[in-house]
């Protein structure tokens, strides 16, 4: 990959404008194949419809180092400015609190690159 030729600290998965191209795979679908490729040369955040805690959870799951929360942070930004962001985040915070309690998992890092709980939980 150039861009870790280079010296990139992460890769982004994002696929922004991919609504222009309604045949393009989602993010999260190719957030498996990008993991798998970069291997362990560089961090894959993930940038694509975090909308609830349990995308975080699956997007760790997947591989993701981190995720990015650009619409749901500005949404919550406009609703409410800083209250907003803060309650966007306590949100969040339950959510995958919940979430990792389902499936057992006590820590966000245990996640990372955990696909059988994908398969074995089938979360959504």
């Amino acid at each position: 990959m150039p861009c870790i030729a280079v010296g990139a600290d992460a890769i982004i998965v994002s696929n922004h404008g991919g609504r222009q191209l309604d045949g393009a795979r989602s993010t999260i679908s190719v957030l498996p194949e990008v993991v798998a490729a970069v291997g362990n040369k560089t961090d894959v955040l993930f940038d694509g419809g975090i909308r609830r805690g349990t995308h975080i959870v699956n997007a760790m799951a997947l591989g993701a180092k981190a995720v990015l929360l650009g619409r749901a942070y500005a949404y919550a930004v406009a609703a409410d400015a800083q209250r907003g962001v803060s309650h966007l985040l306590d949100l969040l915070s339950v959510e995958i609190d919940v979430t990792m309690g389902h499936i057992g998992t006590r820590r966000l890092v245990d996640l990372v690159g955990r696909t059988d709980i994908l398969r074995s939980r089938k979360l959504s």
